[in-house]
């Protein structure tokens, strides 16, 4: 089990009315857009619960946008958050559902960019901390408290070694991993979550092991000011 860190406790600075959501709501922004791996040109999102409820009082769609523009979570900017994207030529449509079983603050968001889409979900769950519980057609859980490697690949038989010994060689400590995979030998994606960030020329590496299609690393501790 892992501990909780500093963060975990006090959370990261942020900004108001309902400062806890706000920060969550940002950082499912940008967890969001790092999936994808790129400035998102469309952004469909789909609110619930308390969310849907309250979202306008809170500022959850400000929040939201910010973090699809890759905005910390006490950036100034954040309450011109769709006029900025507007100025970077992204198209939001937000919208409100009702599904009662889902956790009550959660968003779901479609993304496109220039080279590809990815639909993710998440949800706040206090303190500015946040659960990333889907990435396309894969449920996956992760909270982007840490550096998180994503990498989509064909299940087949040594990969995971393969992904285990380029991190070791990188002396890149794994917290916790996690796979799920659409069928044997289908599509698959493996959640590995990190004590520091993978540096880019392991992130190529791995993008050319046999069977990866692509690989993204969420790294939301930066600019959050997180060691």
């Amino acid at each position: 089990m892992r501990f909780k860190d500093v963060f975990s406790i006090i959370g990261p600075s942020m900004i108001g009315p309902s400062s806890s959501h706000t920060a969550g709501a940002v950082r499912i922004g940008r967890a969001a857009r790092q999936t994808l791996g790129e400035a998102p040109l469309e952004a469909e999102i789909v609110l619930y619960g308390s969310f849907a409820d309250t979202y306008r009082g809170h500022g959850t769609d400000l929040a939201l946008v910010a973090g699809l523009l890759d905005y910390p979570t006490d950036d100034e900017r954040l309450p011109d958050a769709f006029a900025h994207a507007a100025q970077a030529g992204m198209r939001v449509e937000l919208r409100a559902a009702r599904t009662p079983e889902i956790h009550p603050n959660t968003a779901a968001i479609r993304l496109r960019g220039e080279k590809g889409r990815v639909f993710v979900k998440g949800r706040s769950i206090g303190g500015g901390s946040i659960e990333m519980v889907a990435v396309d057609r894969f449920d996956v859980k992760f909270t982007a408290s840490y550096p998180t490697l994503l990498v989509f690949h064909a299940d087949r038989e040594g990969t995971i070694a393969e992904l285990s010994g380029t991190l070791k060689r990188a002396r890149v400590n794994i917290g916790h991993m996690q796979l799920d995979r659409e069928s044997r030998n289908g599509a698959a994606l493996t959640v590995i979550e990190c004590d520091q960030a993978v540096p880019e020329r392991e992130l190529k590496r791995i993008g050319r092991l046999a069977g990866v299609a692509r690989v993204r690393m969420i790294d939301l501790t930066a600019k959050e000011g997180i060691s």
